[in-house]
């Protein structure tokens, strides 16, 4: 690759139907210095990689008729007050409506169609001369004014890219349509393809705005605390010359986002959306978070927790610190890597592409055989003669049926909509490819430490020798869980913070101070000096070796902690036991039911745990789950990465379900990788292949299930594509078909076929 190598992304205006985007990108693929392009209709993005003048670029695309709207930002949203698609036209028309009078082209099929309208009344007029020819120049009006935009696109195609398109092909037979003197099915034909198209570009456009309305939920401005500049007041003071004031306070102003630096600090008041991604400095509330994991519950935030930009501050005022720069926030990154994903092609969409460039030369072709052939093999009339349709006419009704527009856009529609559905639920997904892989996979192999449990140890049990049983609080309990804290207060080891959570939660912290001279028990446990008191917190096997007696009273209920997969600690004073705490990882509190609707899906699937821990409790994390096939415990990463191998000889594709961090081989050796709790960790945003933004498994089943409703539709609009196209080649061949019936059959498939895909932006999907 050259050093001089750049990528660049370009958001393009006026292209009506897929065929477009295919020219396009055919045309621009043959730039000097283009290594790779990618035109998508469905997003309105070209994405061009390679050394090449830009300026090149940019004027190719508009010698073939298209507007180049700028270096587009991904992720930037529609203005406000913006037509779909017209980049902010003036109109003030309702839906449909205003898109058609967005732009000169269907303004000008507009008129076509109020010219064909008037026309109307003059054919209903019997052996009148004068009305007829008033019929006649007002359908060739219509015609010519409607289709003007169509032939421009189309010779310009021919002439700038050499290639023969379905603007070509329709000009081309309208044109036709008029020599033979169907002028009312020319201006019928070319009004219905034009309205077709920009009926199948605004139905595209609103699966556009779909992805990006996520960023209409950041605020365009903040308030943020900042000092005086150039203070009047203090001016000359101590030295002071201007810039920020050392003698005023921090006041509240109000400027936009992107002026913002990380650390600054920001006020939202309730009801207000959190403008940037931070952590909250003051003020305690919930925020709703649903645009960004998906969560259908608030969550409460306090100070030190983490926010995110376009999330909903619910019932207090929040001071927030600034994190990330506004271009980088979570919900920005979400619509960046969606669009990239979009970009992306599925091995069906490839497929598609390489039969739609023989398709289109192959119909026309046979259009081609179908004029010529049978006048001068069977005496077929060239042109209508008695009712029947002549040869050219039939040939003409084919060039209309060689457009492959509803068979390119099939897959991409729905593709699209699946990912932005999915990324408005808190699932970000790569690509189309995956969302393939996923509906065709039947093994599901998950991480067990903090994927199906919570990944930190909390206390199960604490239980003192003096416990009074069924008490709602145990003072001897409280008391011993106190005195711990004394010498695990310091401590970074993941059991002492267990303890410390525990001992926070009972509001113990300060009950005692921090013991003095404490010391590590060579990996066994701890000890220190509290009040005169020698406090000891350490393993079942460290106060057997004291005095083996010593866990008498309490060694039941120990064993059966132990039994249970729990980590033992005990507790002592002065060579006396005071009692013990057992602590776990917990199971997330949806990993049960996850699991359950995921095996619901299909009987055939099939799950199984691969973990690092040892069998016993990797068995009793199986139970508690219920809907494990199989467990493959004792596994270190690159024992995983192993393990996925394996399971991928044995069954086919595996998707694989982790972290994102310590599994990240055995992610990346998986069909499909799926990292939880994405909205926190940038590194699982970027190496997954999959992001559930929640950090549980609650929306692995649906996203599964849309994968699958997603391959399922995109079967659908495959099969339509191609039966209406076979069916009216043979009703063209036979005489049956009219010119404007392979119009409607051709859009209507279109627009068929988006409307079809554009049901994976349901809620429900």
């Amino acid at each position: 690759m050259s050093e001089n190598t750049q990528e660049l992304q370009y958001s393009i205006q006026g292209m009506d139907c897929a065929d477009c985007a295919l020219s396009l990108e055919r045309s621009l693929a043959q730039i000097k210095g283009v290594e790779q392009v990618n035109v998508n209709y469905t997003t309105g993005l070209l994405d061009a990689s390679g050394d090449f003048n830009p300026q090149d670029l940019i004027q190719r695309v508009e010698d073939l008729g298209y507007r180049v709207e700028s270096p587009a930002s991904p992720g930037d949203s529609i203005q406000p007050g913006a037509t779909p698609g017209t980049s902010g036209s003036s109109s003030q028309l309702p839906g449909f409506l205003g898109y058609l009078y967005s732009t000169p082209q269907t303004r000008l099929a507009l008129w076509g169609v109020v010219l064909l309208l008037v026309s109307i009344p003059f054919s209903l007029v019997p052996n009148s001369p004068q009305a007829s020819w008033v019929k006649t120049i007002l359908q060739v009006l219509a015609a010519i004014i409607a289709g003007f935009p169509i032939a421009n696109r189309g010779m310009r195609a021919l002439i700038y890219a050499r290639q023969i398109t379905i603007d070509l092909l329709m000009s081309i037979a309208t044109l036709g349509a008029l020599l033979i003197g169907e002028t009312g099915e020319a201006a019928t034909v070319v009004m219905l393809f034009a309205i077709g198209e920009a009926l199948e570009g605004y139905t595209s456009e609103r699966a556009r705005r779909s992805l990006r309305s996520l960023l209409s939920l950041k605020p365009d401005v903040a308030h943020v605390m900042r000092p005086c500049l150039d203070c009047e007041e203090h001016m000359g003071q101590g030295g002071y010359s201007g810039g920020p004031c050392p003698f005023c306070a921090k006041h509240e102003v109000t400027l936009p986002v992107d002026k913002l630096d990380v650390g600054e600090l920001v006020v939202v008041r309730p009801g207000e959306r959190i403008p940037v991604d931070g952590h909250v400095y003051s003020g305690s509330a919930l925020v709703n978070q649903a645009p960004v994991t998906g969560e259908s519950v608030p969550v409460q935030k306090s100070p030190g927790d983490k926010v995110y930009a376009g999330t909903l501050n619910g019932d207090a005022v929040l001071e927030v610190t600034v994190s990330q720069l506004a271009t980088n926030s979570t919900i920005s990154r979400i619509v960046r890597l969606v669009e990239r994903a979009q970009a992306q092609r599925a091995p069906i969409e490839r497929f598609i592409d390489r039969f739609a460039a023989w398709y289109t030369p192959a119909v026309v072709g046979l259009a081609a055989l179908v004029a010529i052939l049978p006048p001068l093999l069977f005496g077929v009339p060239f042109l209508d003669s008695n009712g029947t349709h002549g040869s050219l006419y039939r040939a003409l009704t084919l060039l209309i049926i060689a457009c492959p527009c509803a068979l390119v856009i099939s897959t991409p529609v729905t593709l699209v909509s699946a990912l932005t559905s999915l990324a408005q639920r808190g699932v970000l997904v790569k690509g189309g490819a995956f969302l393939d892989v996923m509906a065709r996979t039947r093994l599901f192999a998950f991480d067990k430490t903090g994927t199906l449990t919570l990944g930190q140890p909390s206390v199960i049990q604490a239980r003192s020798v003096d416990c009074v049983p069924n008490a709602q609080r145990c003072e001897a309990c409280d008391e011993m869980l106190a005195l711990a804290a004394t010498v695990e207060r310091r401590s970074e080891h993941p059991l002492a913070q267990a303890i410390m959570a525990e001992v926070t939660a009972r509001q113990l912290t300060h009950v005692y101070p921090a013991a003095e001279s404490i010391q590590s028990l060579a990996g066994q446990g701890v000890q220190g000096i509290s009040n005169g008191n020698r406090i000891l917190v350490g393993s079942h096997d460290l106060f057997h070796t004291r005095d083996d007696s010593l866990d008498q009273p309490l060694h039941a209920d120990i064993q059966s902690a132990v039994d249970a997969g729990q980590t033992v600690m005990l507790v002592g004073k002065d060579n006396k036991l005071l009692g013990f705490v057992s602590v776990s990882d917990i199971l997330r509190p949806t990993s049960a039911e996850a699991l359950r609707q995921l095996k619901a899906i299909a009987p055939d699937i099939h799950t199984v745990m691969l973990t690092g821990d040892n069998p016993s409790v990797a068995s009793r994390v199986a139970a508690s789950v219920g809907s494990m096939d199989e467990i493959r415990a004792g596994l270190l990463p690159e024992d995983k990465l192993e393990a996925v191998r394996d399971l991928q000889a044995q069954h086919g594709l595996v998707v694989m379900v982790g972290d994102g961090v310590n599994d990240a081989p055995a992610l990346a050796a998986a069909d499909v990788g799926i990292a939880m709790g994405g909205a926190g960790s940038a590194q699982a945003m970027e190496t997954a292949d999959v992001v559930l933004m929640q950090d549980d498994l609650t929306h692995l089943p649906e996203t599964v299930l849309s994968s699958r409703k997603t391959r399922t539709i995109i079967a659908q609009n495959i099969a339509i594509s191609l039966v209406l196209k076979a069916v009216f080649l043979l009703l063209t061949l036979l005489g049956w078909a009219t010119l404007w019936m392979a119009v409607f059959a051709d859009m209507g498939a279109s627009l068929l076929v988006t409307l079809n895909g554009m049901r994976m932006l349901r809620k429900s999907s």
